[in-house]
């Protein structure tokens, strides 16, 4: 069992070594990068590429770790008891599995995706701490213990929004997907755009890549934007020339909108081009 990335991903070496370091350990894959570099997308991309069904919990800022193993809904089974339904003598019928449990006893061997979990409180890594490392747990409603039958892939993405606990990240192996650089980005772009203009892309990545240098800028466009970017330059057409002899008194890339996404790098760009005017 060996990924080796996929048709539709194009994985560096260092991160197929990560991933199939981790699926050989059986330990969690804690992978960070920037938004937009791909983290979320690789869980899927190794489910498809080893045949193996995904599992997926996306973690919000409310998201409890006991969420993950199960949750009672007591107040649903008084509702019944009091109407007389009869569904309340099994207290299963009140029990909602969560994703744990659910790659825990899938019958084929499933990838675990806990996607973006420095969202949720500081004390969630620390509360899945030993259902991760036994990969197992007790329901006290109906007195059972869930175990895995084997231990599940399971690939964790940060967006370094929150530290995690030293005892959470020694459980896990650890991968930073660096931002791609101009060969790995071309890949990238061959896969999603496989017939696109290589002067267009050219230009379009000079610009890409002299944003992201900007000093002061708030947000970097990422990955995904720069193949938004790309599609939309493609669906209006844009002449070539645009990029080409781009005038340095008009900062702002054309269509903009897909890279820069908050007023004050829109305003950052447009001083730019201010000065630029006003310096002749």
């Amino acid at each position: 069992m060996r990924f080796d990335g996929s048709d539709n991903y194009v994985a560096t070496d260092d991160l197929k070594v990560a991933v199939n370091a981790a699926a050989t350990l059986r330990r969690p894959l804690l992978v960070k990068g920037e938004p937009g570099t791909g983290k979320t997308v690789l869980a899927a991309e190794i489910a498809e590429a080893l045949d193996m069904p995904l599992i997926e919990w996306n973690i919000k800022s409310t998201t409890k770790a006991h969420q993950g193993l199960y949750e009672y809904d007591a107040v649903a089974r008084l509702r019944d008891s009091q109407l007389g339904d009869e569904r309340v003598h099994d207290i299963n019928n009140y029990i909602k599995r969560g994703k744990l449990w659910e790659a825990f006893t899938s019958e084929k061997l499933p990838v675990l995706l806990i996607d973006e979990i420095d969202k949720a409180d500081i004390e969630f890594p620390n509360d899945l701490l030993q259902e991760l490392d036994r990969m197992e747990f007790y329901v006290y409603e109906t007195h059972e213990t869930i175990k895995a039958k084997d231990r599940p892939i399971v690939i964790i993405t940060s967006n370094n929004e929150k530290e995690l606990p030293d005892a959470f990240l020694r459980r896990c192996f650890f991968h930073y997907i660096k931002f791609p650089d101009r060969e790995t980005m071309q890949e990238i772009i061959d896969v999603h755009f496989p017939k696109i203009q290589k002067t267009l892309v050219k230009k379009a990545m000079d610009i890409f890549y002299e944003v992201r240098e900007v000093p002061g800028l708030k947000k970097k466009p990422s990955t995904s934007e720069l193949l938004d970017w790309l599609k939309l330059l493609m669906h209006e057409d844009m002449p070539l020339d645009v990029l080409q002899e781009r005038d340095p008194t008009k900062a702002i890339p054309p269509l903009h909108g897909a890279l820069l996404k908050n007023e004050q790098d829109v305003m950052l760009f447009e001083r730019l081009a201010f000065m630029a005017r006003r310096n002749g």
